[in-house]
């Protein structure tokens, strides 16, 4: 694991959310890795890190 850490940002939240919908016939469920990461980039961009 790396010790630099780059925050999630919105547009790579988006990319994974929507390969995650494309693979599961467009369904993010509650809990998902998807889910997980748009949360935090909005987390970010509301703490103003990104």
């Amino acid at each position: 694991m790396s010790a630099n850490k780059t925050p999630m940002t919105t547009d790579a939240a988006r990319r994974i959310q929507s390969q995650t919908a494309k693979a599961n016939d467009g369904k993010i469920t509650k809990g998902s890795f998807a889910a997980k990461a748009l949360s935090a980039a909005e987390k970010n961009k509301n703490n103003g890190v990104i």
